[in-house]
Parts: structure tokens; C-alpha cells; sequence
């Protein structure tokens, strides 16, 4: 099998030599990510032996309640990129302001430590979400303003599942792909502690069956969204035709996973419940490397109307909606929003 330094290696072999210096330092941040991933997935097999679950008796800057394993999870990420030469600064959904790293680093990186950690206690899956971004100004301070960049200009970006098995999933951003794979997915061999090939070049289909939201805050869903969902809701008899199935794993990480693998459409869609926010999702370091992997795929990825990778950020903990996966389907909505307005 193909191990992910065997893939590294062939992608550098493949490298003209004047992009090589740049790529070799952004495998070498995907490899600290997920050494720090193997650790993350043996905490996860202890479980509540590890005294891992529950609650840390924090919030984050989100106001969000943090896990013992959000911490742990977040430490041991920052302590490994940090400790990367290649690394000028780390952004985390834990942490309020970014955290400064090497002056003489090209690369700045944003990562969700641990997404869906509301399941760890129940054994449901969770993931690291993380994007790499260049570090324009390369021999200063990396602050919270360096951070502010759009999608588009992300060099590489990916995710750890931690589910019944580890999976690692990445894209290099376009101009990086030399070998052009796309999206690429690797799985944790448990015998030799390396992660091994899946596929390449994943496909998401322009059409599906399958779709996930959050159905329990449908009350505060704006207009044109609720006629979505009814419409797919009405099946064979409604507008669309054809019957839709509902998945929801309440950890992105694991929606898009499946989206990946089987195809589907996921949604968090801006509502009513909470006027001072545009939406759950964070911009910065999940949205914008799930819409990396979506776009490369095939997909698509929008707030419902625009396409989330041109948003102008203006906070490192942004939020905005998010409606990614299925091409046809995100057009759907995109439709239904721009008639409503």
C-alpha cells in the first residue's frame, strides 16, 4: 500500500524544482498534523479510561462549553505546529487571538481541533478540521490580521475522521496539485501506525438523495429555506419528483465525509434564533478548507447565495452560513433564495 510519505515523496519527485521549497513546507505542516492525529486517535480508543470525556468547566471565545478532549486536543496541536519552522502562526476555534509562532515561517495555519465534540461522550465521530494559508509578510510577527484571507487563497486543506477508523483527508489547492489527484483520502493502518491510500481524485455527484441539516431549528429557518426542505420533504408527490433521505452526525467533519464517499448536500443555514449571528459555522477554519474539498471534488459551497471561498473575512472566528456538497442541489438553493429576494 501506498503510505502517506510514499505519496509525499512521488508528489516532490513530480515538483519543478522552483515550487518545491514552498510545497515541501506545506507536506511538512500536513505531516505534523497528523502525527498529532494518531495521538488524538489513541486518546479517542481509551475513551472515558483516559478520563477524557465531559466537560473542561470552560467556555472558548465562541461561549461555547469546551470538553476535556477540546483542550487536550487543541494543546497538542498548537504545541506541534508552533514547534514547525515552516509555521509562522496558529489560529484555533479555542483560542481568541492567533497565536505567533516562527517569524522566519511561510505558512500560516487554522484549525478546528476537534470538531463535533459534543459526541465524543457518546462515541459518535469528531475530527480536525485545518487550513494552510501563506504567510505574506515572512520575517514579522504573524497577528490576527495576516490570517484574513479569503478561501481561494488557500494552499492546502483537509481533515482527521475519528470514527470506527482514523481517515485522513486533504487537497492541495490547484496550482499545487502537480499530479493532479484532487481530493485525496488516506486511512490509519492500526498494525503499522501509518496512513495508507484510499482513492484519489474523489467525485461528488451533481445530484443526490440524501441531505443534512439541523431540522430541530426549522422554526427559525429564513423562507426560502423552509420551501427547500418541504420540497424535499414532499418526495415522489412534491416538486422534485423523488424521495430524499435525511443523515445528520452533528459533527461537519463527518457530514462531509459521507458527502465525499456517497455524495449529498449539507446545510447550516443562517436563521432567525440569534440576529447577532450570520450563521453556526466558522469561516476561517471550517468552512473555508470543507469548501477547499468540496469545490475540488466537483462540488460547490455557498452561504446560499454566495460562493463562501470570495468571502473578505474580517474576523478570525467569522461565522457564516454554509450550503455545500452536491452541485444541483446547492444551485437549488442558491435559486429559491434569489427569488425570494
Amino acid at each position: 500500500m501506498t503510505t502517506l510519505n510514499d505519496y509525499f515523496q512521488s508528489y516532490l519527485a513530480a515538483t519543478s524544482t522552483d515550487s518545491s521549497s514552498e510545497k515541501s513546507a506545506v507536506i511538512d505542516v500536513i505531516k505534523t498534523i497528523t502525527t498529532v492525529g494518531k495521538e488524538i486517535t489513541e486518546l479517542l480508543r481509551k475513551g472515558a479510561l483516559a478520563d477524557i470525556h465531559g466537560e473542561a468547566g470552560a467556555e472558548n471565545v465562541q461561549g461555547e462549553q469546551q470538553k476535556k478532549l477540546d483542550v487536550i486536543a487543541n494543546d497538542l496541536l498548537l504545541d506541534a505546529l508552533t514547534a514547525n519552522k515552516h509555521c509562522a502562526g496558529v489560529a484555533s476555534e479555542e483560542l481568541d487571538d492567533a497565536t505567533p509562532a516562527n517569524e522566519s515561517g511561510e505558512l500560516l495555519v487554522l484549525f478546528d481541533p476537534l470538531d463535533g465534540s459534543s459526541n465524543i461522550d457518546i462515541n459518535m465521530p469528531t475530527g480536525t478540521i485545518f487550513s494552510i494559508l501563506p504567510h505574506s509578510n515572512k520575517g514579522q510577527v504573524a497577528t490576527n490580521a495576516d490570517f484574513l484571507q479569503k478561501g481561494t487563497e488557500q494552499l492546502a486543506a483537509g481533515y482527521l475522521l475519528y470514527g470506527s477508523s482514523a481517515m485522513m483527508a486533504f487537497t492541495f489547492c490547484e496550482a499545487f496539485d502537480t499530479n493532479n489527484d484532487g481530493v485525496v483520502l488516506f486511512s490509519l493502518n492500526p498494525t503499522t501506525g501509518e496512513f495508507e491510500l484510499v482513492k484519489k481524485n474523489i467525485s461528488i455527484d451533481a445530484d443526490t438523495k440524501e441531505y443534512a441539516i439541523n431540522a430541530s431549528n426549522a422554526r427559525h429557518w429564513l423562507p426560502p429555506m423552509q420551501q427547500y426542505i418541504n420540497e424535499l420533504l414532499a418526495g415522489t408527490t412534491g416538486p422534485r419528483g423523488k424521495n430524499f433521505n435525511t443523515r445528520w452526525v452533528a459533527a461537519m467533519v463527518g457530514d462531509v465525509h459521507r458527502i465525499l464517499c456517497r455524495g449529498g448536500i449539507f446545510i447550516y443555514p443562517k436563521d432567525t434564533k440569534d440576529p447577532n449571528k450570520a450563521g453556526k459555522l466558522r469561516l476561517m477554519y471550517e468552512a473555508n478548507p470543507m469548501s477547499l474539498l468540496i469545490e475540488r471534488a466537483g462540488g460547490a459551497s455557498t452561504d446560499a447565495v454566495k460562493r463562501i471561498m470570495d468571502y473578505e473575512p474580517t474576523d478570525i472566528h467569522q461565522r457564516v452560513p454554509v450550503v455545500l456538497g452536491a452541485k444541483n442541489e446547492v444551485e437549488q438553493v442558491r435559486k429559491l433564495h434569489q427569488q425570494a429576494n
